[in-house]
């Protein structure tokens, strides 16, 4: 059955699951949004959300290294737990996303750490890239690309490189979900061989 995105975002902030497993869930209830999150209460999937307000204190370094040792990251991934942290569910998880921030390069994890004279400047270039259109439907397109430029460095909201239909966020409320405990990336530095100490990634 076709799934509405509308639904499986209204479902996804309710309950906390990711993409995949709130398309899973309509599809198992027939696109009802109440019976679905009901469903994902059942399977211990859409308790994540519950556990935002846990303290991460425990959690590992990971790193990975790549294109025979020019390309290096390191990343701290939290969780509540050090018995968590030993887990294979959770080394995984740090491997992926050092993997991916070694693939995609993000300036940062979230939104909120971006520089204010970053998301400035973006803003005047995209509006003189529209200019002559009318204010309101500059405004639309100034936001609309803003939110592309959050994607595309932003770790959280990237889109995973070995599902594009998932972002990083999805994945990690998936392992959340598998984990039994709340997951945060708290920090990530990126090392590029011959890179100027300006250009070097990390948040």
């Amino acid at each position: 059955m076709e799934i509405d995105a509308k639904v499986v975002k209204e479902l996804r902030e309710k309950t906390g699951a990711g993409v995949m497993d709130c398309k899973k869930a309509l599809a198992e209830t027939g696109g009802d949004p109440e019976k679905a999150a009901l469903w994902l209460r059942e399977k211990g999937i859409a308790s994540a959300q519950k556990r935002a307000s846990r303290v991460a204190s425990e959690g590992a370094i990971g790193s990975y290294i790549h294109a025979g040792g020019k390309l290096g990251v390191l990343v701290e991934i939290n969780c509540e737990t050090d018995f968590a942290a030993k887990g294979a569910d959770f080394q995984t998880l740090v491997k992926e996303i050092a993997m991916q921030i070694a693939a995609t390069n993000p300036r940062c994890v979230r939104r909120e750490e971006l520089p204010p004279e970053v998301i400035e400047q973006e803003r005047q270039i995209y509006a003189q890239q529209a200019a002559g259109k009318p204010e309101n439907v500059i405004n639309k397109i100034v936001e609309g690309k803003l939110e592309k430029f959050y994607k595309e460095v932003c770790l959280l909201e990237q889109s995973w490189v070995r599902d594009p239909n998932r972002t990083i966020t999805d994945l990690i409320g998936e392992y959340t979900a598998k984990i039994n405990e709340k997951l945060d990336v708290r920090r990530f530095s990126r090392f590029q061989l011959g890179e100027s100490l300006g250009e070097k990634s990390g948040a």
